[in-house]
């Protein structure tokens, strides 16, 4: 008999990488053109930088505690439609993380294509999608289909929490906006089971799924009505509140104090 602790090894694995991140993982060197430049003279600051942290951050830990519906609900689910074997659940869920690491290796390209509003439009409609063909289907291969489209959707839109973060956020307060970003996935996650839970019991996983579906369809709403609004501002000749493109570019490449 295998024991049920087995599968938890799996973490294990992470000691096999420890050698290998300590020779190659460096901090690099920081450089500056002007000894006398403080942090953050080279740190983009809105003025209400703080206001968009907590926004990102709320919507982070949302969005997280709508994914982790899948891992805490989907053998439930699929128990009461008669599918009971951990086959099913573990295949559901393999594909929703085999999803969602392909479409993360592809967030880069996707990010530069349609700018961080639109890969949120983009991924929340996926998992939109996704929960909605839960809701309605009842067969095993569109049950996968929708936990492809879940698993897509959370992977195009994670990557963005960390990388508007930093880029809104002054240098010397980068460390604290982390840290906050992190617990904000960990309070998501917990979360989760303790509000799907009840609906589960007043309108059953369908209702749920319903619910849910309904909610991140809002969220891929307000991102493309978000993006219609910053470009009828810079149609007209002003400059966005908050200009995503331009937070990330200072993320990816910040530029040295000219001493101006």
């Amino acid at each position: 008999m295998i024991s049920p602790r087995l599968p938890f090894a799996i973490y294990g694995v992470a000691a096999l990488f420890l050698p290998l991140m300590w020779k190659v993982v460096v901090d690099p060197q920081r450089t500056s053109s002007d000894p006398g430049a403080s942090p953050q003279d080279n740190s983009p600051t809105p003025s209400s930088w703080g206001f968009a942290l907590a926004s990102l951050v709320l919507l982070q830990a949302v969005t997280n505690m709508i994914f982790f519906v899948m891992p805490t609900q989907l053998s439930f689910f699929f128990e009461r439609a008669g599918y009971d074997s951990p086959v099913m659940t573990g295949s559901a869920l393999g594909v929703l993380m085999l999803s969602g690491g392909c479409f993360a290796l592809l967030y880069g390209r996707v990010q530069q294509a349609i700018g961080h509003v639109g890969i949120f439009a983009l991924g929340y409609g996926a998992m939109a999608t996704g929960f909605l063909l839960l809701a309605h289907a009842s067969t095993p291969p569109v049950w996968f289909v929708a936990a492809s489209a879940i698993g897509a959707g959370y992977a195009l839109v994670s990557p963005g929490f960390v990388t508007l973060a930093l880029g809104i956020t002054p240098i010397r307060r980068r460390g604290m906006a982390g840290g906050i970003l992190t617990a904000s996935v960990f309070i998501g996650q917990f979360c989760s089971p303790l509000l799907s839970t009840p609906l589960i019991a007043a309108y059953g996983y369908e209702g749920l799924f319903q619910i849910v579906s309904s909610i991140v369809a809002v969220m891929s709403v307000a991102a493309v009505l978000k993006a219609c609004a910053m470009r009828l501002q810079v149609w007209k000749g002003g400059t966005p509140s908050m200009e995503w493109r331009h937070a990330a570019k200072q993320v990816s490449a910040p530029r040295p104090n000219s001493g101006e």
